[in-house]
């Protein structure tokens, strides 16, 4: 061949082959060892992840062999395709949905330019699409070599975090630690996931807090799965293998619509309608309002096959907040839990209920709202925190929601904590009660101790007076149709009916329309 004549042009069989070639490397990762290294610390790969999110063969992947441009620090040598993040796009039983993947093989799944820009544009797809978005975070925060490029591409994702707040469903699943940037973006999103052992959230790692304030602490003691679950509430569900919580995550999104424009997806009830009335209930709640009862236990009798997703499960444990079918339609369930602090609300009840409340506002779920709240729990250190606001953050949820909203009042429903938990006077569409039920400004024993105070004190056999007193305040004011005579219980119903009621109830709200006085937005408690 003389220098002027060109190589023969490859053909396209050729070619094809070297795009083979390329999409073999980018899944592969970077080196056999690098996902040794992965499996070693318990941990699957980015693909393998979405493997078992998304039903098999429907991913889509976008950019696959996206590399970055930066220089400097030995970067301009390491240029691995994906950049270490996988996007893209596949079903999870037969529905869209959008989902991008740290790769912590690559540069440890630290955030660059590139990588950024990946996660950008995937999170505009899934809001354009009107999808759900699944973020499977296993990366060590923003990449130090591209300075603050890399800090600009967090603040994109948390701009996008914002903008599809209660639009789209957006989850988060902690699969390795995330420290720093990583940690606000899942703190945006609408559900946390959290595997023991292999995750960790905070801002600044144990190293730093070792540095600054000479504390010792691991790094699963400072922001490990059972830290965020049950201390801090930063994790909705926690789980023991990544299988399991990929799993759950499925499940999650077979209860949630695709958007804030549709309904979630709907399913045979799995009983005959006619036939519904459930004797269990009869015996699963004490008419005696001192006696502790298992909350969860009267729910598995009322929904569908028993099912409950239970989202803060370990959390504010004196508040149950779950998604379940009921007629086999989905509903949000709010229900005090008399096993744990006798069921009152306090600071951490009030803000897990609040958020709850509003996230099924916003998907269109009927909200369910079980009551048996002996009140808020007194005390200094409550106060100190701010109980007022905490508790006017869950006044200001019911308050603004448009769903459905039905209340059922089992047993104790005393002072502010009762009108709080969608009582009808702040504007549930339906109000029921068993008849084992006390609607009052407060317990009878205290009621009586202070109307009857002087009486009381100045008779020669106290107790008995303050017995009868109190007798006579549970005749007069506490008995179990006092609310339904005034207008605020609908209906007082048989236990055993419950489901049969509840089913009917929310099958005629299904086309209710509600809407709010025009504003940009409203400014709930802080």
């Amino acid at each position: 061949m003389t220098v002027t004549e060109q190589p023969p042009p490859q053909t396209a069989a050729v070619r094809v082959a070297e795009l083979h070639v390329l999409r073999e490397q980018a899944k592969l990762g970077p080196s056999e060892k690098a996902t040794e290294a992965q499996r070693a610390k318990g941990k699957l790969t980015a693909r393998e992840r979405i493997d078992l999110l998304l039903d098999p063969g429907t991913f889509q992947e976008v950019e696959q062999l996206r590399r970055h441009r930066a220089t400097g620090f030995g970067l301009e040598a390491k240029k691995p395709y994906t950049d270490g993040v996988v996007t893209g796009w596949g079903t999870v039983e037969g529905r869209t949905v959008f989902v991008y993947a740290h790769d912590f093989r690559i540069f440890g799944g630290a955030l660059g330019e590139a990588h950024a820009t990946k996660i950008h544009k995937i999170m505009d797809m899934a809001i354009a699409a009107g999808a759900p978005l699944v973020s499977l975070n296993d990366g060590a925060g923003a990449r130090i070599q591209e300075g603050v490029s890399a800090l600009a591409g967090y603040g994109g994702i948390f701009q996008r975090n914002t903008r599809a707040s209660g639009v789209i469903p957006q989850i988060s699943v902690m699969l390795g630690p995330c420290a720093g940037g990583a940690a606000y973006s899942p703190a945006l999103t609408d559900f946390v996931f959290m595997v023991r052992e292999t995750s960790q959230m905070f801002i600044t790692g144990p190293d730093v807090v070792q540095a600054v304030t000479g504390e010792e602490i691991t790094q699963n003691g400072l922001g490990g799965a059972d830290v965020h679950a049950g201390v801090s509430g930063v994790a909705h569900f926690v789980h023991d293998d990544e299988e399991t919580c990929l799993a759950e995550v499925r499940y999650l999104i077979s209860l949630l619509p695709s958007n804030n424009r549709e309904m979630p997806p709907p399913l045979p009830a799995g009983d005959d309608p006619a036939d519904r009335r459930n004797d269990v209930l009869l015996d699963l709640v004490p008419s005696d309002g001192n006696r502790p009862y298992d909350m969860r236990k009267v729910l598995e009798e009322i929904v569908d096959h028993g099912d409950l997703l239970e989202v803060h499960e370990h959390w504010a444990r004196n508040i149950i907040c779950a998604l379940a079918r009921i007629d086999g339609r989905v509903v949000g369930i709010l229900a005090n839990q008399p096993q744990f602090l006798a069921g009152v609300l306090d600071i951490e009840a009030s803000e897990k209920a609040a958020r709850f409340v509003q996230l099924c506002d916003a998907f269109n779920i009927p909200l369910l709202t079980m009551v048996d709240v002996p009140g808020f729990l007194p005390g200094v250190s409550q106060e100190h925190g701010g109980i007022i606001r905490h508790g006017a953050k869950l006044l200001y949820a019911y308050c603004n929601a448009t769903v459905p909203r039905i209340s059922l009042i089992l047993r104790k429903a005393y002072g502010g904590a009762y009108i709080v938990m969608d009582s009808q006077s702040i504007g549930a569409d339906l109000t029921y009660a068993w008849p084992t039920n006390e609607i009052a400004v407060m317990g009878a024993e205290g009621a009586a101790n202070v109307i009857f105070r002087r009486e009381i004190a100045g008779s020669d056999d106290p107790e008995a007076v303050r017995a009868s007193k109190i007798a006579a305040y549970k005749s007069e004011l506490m008995h179990p149709y006092y609310a339904a005579e005034r207008g605020l219980v609908d209906d007082v119903i048989d236990p055993a009916e419950t489901r049969a009621v509840l089913a009917a109830a929310l099958a005629m709200l299904r086309t209710k329309h509600a809407d709010l006085p025009s504003r940009k937005h409203g400014n709930p408690p802080q």
